[in-house]
């Protein structure tokens, strides 16, 4: 980005949209071919900067989000960071949800999505670069409609300022500079000259969530609009045999009774309608493989796996053997994480209208790039006449990105005709999946005389998460692929990281944050045909429990104190290191309670360091948690509210499932369906929760998800203190 044309970008091909304003022509993700019109609103006389911006007559900005907002203060991060350099309130802005478009590609992903707490690191400098680039074009327009020096103009949140007095808005800018160029990119402003960074705030879409004029899927209602359910298959992936869906056809209000690839669907006027209808259907499901197995089973062939000990080989350091046999202290446990739902309080919905050649599409997704693909392959119609409308998304938590659920819409509004929202019940949500995988972690560890660990030798045991990724967005990232070779191409990266190479999705996270020299990671892909997905924190969910665990069962056997057995092993991760040092100083001067203990984990994901102090009770066998303390390092923090909230949203999601977080499977069908036996933390058992953030000078790191990792281990730990028991199963119960 040396250089800047506006003369040769996409807004000259589309001067209605573009209504003869400014435009700043670049990319913020750098791969932009600026092929496909800019998807933003057509309003006249306004000026649009890029895919991002628009500045209204009214000398309002619109800023066009293009990260999904799904809880996480996304839409106020970005627009923070694009008002900063624009001289900008962001609440003062008229934030909108994009839509698709490679201009909204994650820089870090290659392609539009939302997810891996990368939001704000992947566009904190972009986005701001966007807004300075913005504002130094506004100040050249002005300069020349003025006759006024550029060094005697200025901006003042959303006014061009003249000599530090007289202001005018911006939209008033005449329309012939819109040629205008700028030899290199605007200077970004020094952080001690930032005026929204850094700083406090309420949340751009707090009135709209709190009027309840926020637009989530299940809010969309369009003109005739008919409701869909799918009867699924109560063990995932099995096929239909036969149906009788007579009863179902005489319901009241039904319209519709058809195949689709996952099962049967019941159309209907009402959600309501089409639920009853379909507790009518009767389908006889093939028998899988899946069928025969049950959790013992899983547990079972993982720890098999384990002790064949034949898998493939992931990071391997130094010579583990030699250390060990030379370690004066050897630590060696299985730590297991069930399967888990996702969960989300808004459960999978999409919105398809059909309309000849063209189509409509309603939905809050993860990954917005696949709905064109999708809905092109499913409709038989041109992927270019697919029009995406982002809605908010009612929770993700990785579970928005898999796009099943639009297939079977599309599928549906085809074979039909008619507009259909298809809705997925919450015991759909439970019991289908896809889940989090199941995980088996075997972990040796050894320590010297001088407290060092010298050696750490670790195994997994589970399926992997690449491969039923392939499954879901090949389909949507290539419309023309043939459904075998969908299924050949994940069937052969399944092979690829059962024979030759670790998913890393499945070890990240066991092995990384201390400091011994001789390491040793091994896989074994053990894979029963359940649909997995990312869940928050990935494996980073399961591998804290497992690693954090360890690490104080091996300080406890050599005699070391928790943090002092940290700190000692993290001499070469100085912010890490830190995290642990304050916690540490937090925990010494914390007095709690007889019958109170404190348990400590740390963890290191999506670039940000964690340390969390756990205070836990044990009365009557039940575990309590009263108090959470949360140190983090996330750089600079964009609106330190909301990375408060984040660390408080990912230790509650990560608490829920450190003690209540298990589905069991019955003849490859799992037993749980709803809230009543799948349990959430109330109100009532929620912990105090404190959020220290450290501020290390370093550009902002992922807040979404690393609040989860050390809460787990950190319960776990207190439990140890308080009862003598070594908990290594999750959820956490006593014996």
């Amino acid at each position: 980005m040396n250089s800047v044309n506006v003369s040769r970008r996409r807004f000259l091909q589309s001067s209605a949209v573009a209504g003869g304003g400014l435009v700043v022509g670049f990319s913020l993700s750098g791969c932009s071919s600026n092929a496909m019109p800019l998807p933003v609103a057509a309003t006249e006389g306004a000026w649009t900067a890029n895919a991002f911006v628009q500045i209204l007559p009214d000398n309002t900005v619109r800023f066009y989000t293009a990260r999904a907002e799904m809880g996480q203060g996304v839409t106020t991060g970005l627009a923070t960071l694009l008002g900063e350099e624009l001289d900008v309130n962001p609440l003062d802005m008229d934030v909108r949800l994009a839509s698709a478009h490679e201009d909204y590609n994650n820089p870090l992903f290659g392609m539009q999505g939302t997810g891996g707490s990368s939001s704000t690191r992947a566009h904190f400098l972009p986005m701001r670069q966007a807004g300075a680039n913005t504002r130094m074009l506004i100040l050249q327009a002005a300069a020349s409609d003025l006759g006024a020096e550029l060094t005697a103009l200025s901006t003042d949140n959303g006014q061009v300022v003249h000599r530090g007095s007289a202001t005018i808005p911006m939209p008033i800018l005449s329309s012939r500079h819109r040629l205008l160029t700028i030899a290199a990119d605007a200077p970004l402003k020094p952080a001690d000259e930032f005026q929204y960074i850094g700083r406090v705030s309420r949340r751009v879409d707090a009135i709209s969530k709190s009027t309840g004029t926020a637009e989530f899927g299940l809010d969309i209602d369009i003109p005739d609009l008919h409701y869909a359910v799918v009867v699924r298959p109560p063990v995932a992936g099995a096929k239909k045999l036969t149906a009788d869906t007579a009863a179902a056809r005489a319901m009241p209000g039904v319209t519709d009774v058809v195949d689709v690839a996952s099962g049967v669907a019941v159309v209907a006027e009402s959600f309501w309608q089409a639920t009853q209808a379909a507790s009518k259907v009767q389908v006889e499901w093939e028998e899988t493989d899946l069928s025969r197995v049950d959790t013992a089973t899983l547990r079972a062939d993982y720890a098999a796996a384990l002790d064949a000990g034949e898998g493939v080989e992931g990071p391997d350091e130094g010579d583990v053997q030699t250390a060990f046999a030379k370690a004066t202290t050897v630590q060696e446990a299985d730590y297991w994480a069930p399967l888990l739902s996702h969960s989300p309080m808004e459960p999978m919905n999409a919105v398809v209208r059909i309309q000849g050649e063209e189509a409509d599409v309603w939905t809050g997704i993860q990954f917005p790039f696949a709905v064109a693909g999708l809905v092109s392959r499913m409709a038989d119609i041109p992927a270019e006449n697919v029009r995406f409308h982002q809605t908010y998304l009612g929770g993700g938590f990785g579970r928005r990105g898999t796009v099943t659920h639009l297939a079977e819409a599309a599928d549906v509004a085809k074979q039909t005709g008619k507009p259909i929202q298809l809705v997925w019940t919450r015991e759909d949500d439970i019991r289908q999946g896809p889940f989090r995988p199941a995980s088996l972690m075997r972990i040796k560890a050894g320590v010297d005389e001088s407290g060092q660990l010298v050696a750490w030798d670790t195994a997994r045991a589970g399926a992997n998460i690449s491969p039923d990724t392939f499954r879901t967005l090949l389909p949507a990232m290539y419309p023309w692929l043939a459904d075998f070779l969908v299924e050949g191409v994940a069937n052969a990266s399944e092979m690829f990281f059962e024979n030759f190479s670790t998913d890393e999705s499945s070890t990240e996270g066991l092995f990384e944050d201390y400091d011994q020299p001789n390491t040793r990671v091994t896989h074994m892909t053990v894979d029963h045909g359940l649909p997995l997905t990312f869940w928050r924190a990935v494996g980073h969910s399961y591998t804290a429990f497992a690693k954090e665990s360890m690490i104080d069962e091996i300080a406890q056997a050599a005699g070391i104190d928790e943090v002092t057995f940290r700190l000692q092993n993290t001499q070469g991760s100085p912010r890490r290191q830190n995290v642990i040092r304050i916690a540490g100083e937090r925990m010494a001067q914390m007095a709690v309670p007889e019958g109170h203990h404190l348990g400590m984990a740390m963890h290191h994901s999506f670039a940000t360091d964690v340390a969390e102090i756990a205070e836990v009770s044990v009365e009557n066998g039940q575990i309590r948690v009263h108090k959470v303390t949360c140190v983090v390092d996330c750089g600079q923090a964009v609106n330190p509210d909301i990375v408060r909230s984040q660390m408080e949203g990912g230790i509650i999601y990560g608490l829920t499932a450190a003690l209540y977080g298990d589905l069991n499977l019955e003849a490859g069908a799992v037993k749980e369906s709803n809230f009543h036996d799948y349990r959430m933390l109330r109100m009532n058992e929620s912990p105090e929760i404190d959020v220290v953030i450290v501020d290390s000078g370093t550009e902002p790191t992922g807040v979404g998800e690393p609040g989860l990792p050390p809460i787990a281990p950190a319960v776990a730990n207190a439990v140890f203190k308080a009862t003598g028991q070594r908990l290594r199963s999750l959820p956490l119960k006593l014996a």
